[in-house]
């Protein structure tokens, strides 16, 4: 199949016909392999890799399903070094909450 070579920007670009695109599932914003090879150019379509996304309460959940005895193993490092230590008044605990909740909303 001929295509016409296009500019786009500072670069070139090839329109690939929506029977082929639709035939090997790309749409807008898949990802190719381009190849070259001599004076050949080979644009290669890969299977789409899906990420599986995960929710913090799914997690959770499975967690509590397989219980305490499945947890993995603490391991001690050893006494805290450099930026490990964190010296404020929050962690000193010398931080006081406000009195009244509304006094740092009317700010």
């Amino acid at each position: 199949m001929k295509v016409k070579v296009a500019k786009w920007g500072n670069s070139v670009a090839v329109r690939i016909p929506k029977s082929v695109a639709d035939d090997l599932g790309l749409r807008p914003g898949s990802i190719v392999d381009l190849e070259r090879e001599g004076t050949t150019v080979a644009i290669r379509a890969e299977p789409e890799v899906k990420i599986p996304r995960y929710r913090l309460e799914d997690l959770v959940a499975e967690m509590k399903r397989l219980g305490p005895e499945n947890e993995p193993e603490t391991l001690e490092w050893g006494p805290d070094r450099g930026d490990e230590i964190i010296d404020d008044d929050y962690s000193r605990g010398s931080l006081k909450p406000p009195k009244d909740d509304n006094a740092t909303r009317r700010r």
